[in-house]
């Protein structure tokens, strides 16, 4: 893929999330959204039924969803697209890779995307401010998502002085917000990716009535988890293999990490005395 595709390809899916803006969406409609946004590139091309296809609902689905954003149907909704898209589909470079090479230069494209969205830093600013601010700081990620909600853990616990990790489901999730917002936590840092377990979904809404302010790291800013998110940052994931592939979101996570720190006034010393005492018990080799 090109630097002009890539372009094109984060340009496509910049205009679908604007066309989605200010629409209530069922949740079959946002899984339809959602599939579009992934298939940017793709969808100006697509049939309902393949689009159908793509996203895991009716053709019928489609066509009401069309209807949803304003358009006659949805051949209606492919020429507004065909109009607004590039004016070739990048499918001949993309033909020419393997499906390992394809993989990786789609996760390529996520995170030129990722980059795009940060032009405008405000949201993950105003997201590090919250994380900083909130004493407990539990990090929630349960099944595909517990990796990013671990690593961010990991490091925020070298700046934020108490950060609990809630990456175990059952019955205590709930209890363990409970004792988070007993402590004096005010808000939730939530990883969400695909598939979305309805358990992360009930914690959020817990959270939230707990007073909790939820910030969520999800796959799409039409993912299941949307609805019950106070400040939602999207980060896309990549499903050209049998599991999905998730750089660009756990980059953002990173970002938040830096972001927090910019809030936290210690958080350059912590990491000086974590360093020293690292040192002095000879924890590392390099």
């Amino acid at each position: 893929m090109s630097d002009a595709d890539s372009g094109g390809t984060e340009g496509a899916a910049a205009r679908l999330q604007q066309l989605f803006e200010g629409h209530r969406l069922t949740p079959t409609q946002r899984r339809i959204a959602h599939c579009m946004v992934r298939r940017a590139a793709d969808v100006p091309f697509l049939s309902s039924v393949e689009l159908a296809e793509l996203a895991g609902v009716s053709q019928p689905s489609v066509t009401r969803f069309a209807v949803a954003l304003g358009f006659d149907g949805y051949p209606a909704l492919r020429r507004h697209l065909r109009e607004v898209a590039p004016a070739e589909r990048p499918e001949a470079e993309a033909a020419a890779l393997n499906e390992y090479q394809q993989a990786v230069q789609a996760e390529i494209g996520n995170l030129r995307h990722l980059a795009a969205l940060l032009a405008d830093p405000a949201p993950v600013e105003r997201a590090g401010r919250l994380l900083a601010g909130s004493r407990p700081l539990p990090v929630l990620g349960l099944r595909a998502a517990s990796a990013q909600a671990r690593g961010f853990a990991y490091f925020a616990a070298k700046v934020h002085p108490d950060v609990r990790l809630l990456d175990e489901g059952g019955t205590m999730l709930a209890d363990r917000i409970d004792a988070a917002a007993r402590a004096g936590a005010n808000a939730l840092l939530c990883f969400a990716l695909p598939r979305h377990p309805r358990e992360v979904v009930d914690a959020l809404e817990h959270a939230r009535e707990s007073g909790l302010t939820v910030v969520t790291v999800a796959d799409s800013a039409f993912a299941p988890v949307a609805g019950h998110t106070d400040l939602l940052l999207p980060a896309a994931v990549g499903t050209g293999l049998a599991f999905d592939t998730a750089c660009a979101p756990m980059l953002l996570g990173r970002v938040l990490l830096e972001a927090m720190c910019d809030a936290l006034p210690d958080a350059q010393a912590s990491l000086e005395e974590f360093d020293a005492r690292a040192a002095a018990r000879g924890l590392f080799v390099d």
